[in-house]
């Protein structure tokens, strides 16, 4: 029997899903909540399965890795771009990787969560309210406020609308937007640098890849306004963490949401638990009902056709 592992399943929205039961003739597909850091102990789990299905990037897969489990055939990722998965080094040890459909608008909203809490502190205001305190903090408004967009794709594009439709000025900044494109956009396209000091919230939606990592540095950092916001709801290595970590002490910026950590999950040691001023969610832009629902029955649809001889969705 072809056997299937599906990894990093944290709260089991996976196991919970009907689409596995169209395997059911063809594979044997066992659930992990739990998440393995050790390679060790990655390495004994997954060495007797022939596919394996990743949530994102919750679990690196380098070429290290890969070259340890021998039966592996098939490794799926939900998206269509994995950077923790070394793609090139599968297909040199025959290993096939597919991809899956993934929602569009689910980071963006929860974008927005991180940026009406710097705002408006809603969650600070209920536990005070629960512990007796009324109207603790004083909240900020949004309608005239300058949005700053920090690639403009398909999720910069929908962060950008919700923050016209508040009555916000919008700027967009990517390595290869033109004037024309953000006008198509409804926004104003203007340099990184004039961006980060006209911005009161800066929220990032590029592509994690070199060519983008650290985008965000002292230098963007020490741009902005005393007042303003720094939201990642991308991918943590896009910011500079140490230097976001002294402009949050130093108090070159107001506050920080940030959604992604460089190490998943967060560790007790690491220090942005303990930085002035931020909102943290952890990594849960993605985690929806319907994107697993998507994701992981597109998953089903890859196992099938690998066994069938026709691979789709091929990275």
């Amino acid at each position: 029997m072809f056997r299937v592992a599906v990894i990093d399943d944290y709260q089991g929205p996976a196991a919970a899903l009907d689409c596995w039961q169209q395997l059911s003739e063809q594979a044997e597909v066992s659930f992990f909540p739990d998440h393995l850091t050790d390679p060790a102990a990655l390495v004994e789990r997954l060495q007797e399965f022939d596919a394996v299905i990743a949530t994102r990037e919750r679990t690196p897969f380098p070429a290290a890795l890969l070259e340890r489990l021998p039966k592996l055939r098939l490794l799926i990722t939900t998206g269509m771009a994995n950077a923790a998965i070394d793609v090139a080094a599968a297909r040199s040890l025959g290993i096939t990787v597919c991809g899956t459909a993934m929602l569009p608008h689910p980071a963006a909203e929860l974008t927005w969560a991180l940026i009406l809490e710097l705002a408006k502190h809603t969650g600070a205001e209920q536990d005070a309210l629960r512990a007796g305190r009324w109207q603790s903090t004083v909240g900020l408004d949004l309608a005239g406020a300058t949005l700053g967009v920090v690639g403009l794709g398909r999720l910069g594009r929908r962060v950008a609308a919700v923050g016209a439709a508040f009555g916000m000025n919008v700027l967009a900044w990517s390595q290869n937007l033109t004037p024309e494109q953000g006008a198509e956009a409804g926004v104003e396209a203007v340099s990184k640098e004039d961006l980060f000091r006209r911005s009161d919230y800066v929220s990032i939606h590029l592509r994690y890849s070199e060519r983008t990592r650290s985008v965000v540095g002292e230098a963007e950092l020490r741009l902005m306004k005393p007042s303003a916001y720094l939201v990642n709801t991308s991918r943590s290595p896009i910011v500079d963490m140490d230097a976001l970590l002294t402009a949050l002490h130093g108090g070159w910026i107001a506050g920080a949401g940030l959604d992604v950590h460089p190490v998943e999950p967060i560790p007790a040691s690491d220090p942005i638990l303990r930085a002035p001023n931020t909102v943290l969610t952890p990594h849960i832009g993605y985690a929806t009902r319907g994107n697993f629902e998507l994701s992981y029955s597109d998953a089903v649809e890859c196992v099938g056709a690998f066994l069938a001889g026709r691979p789709v969705r091929v990275l």
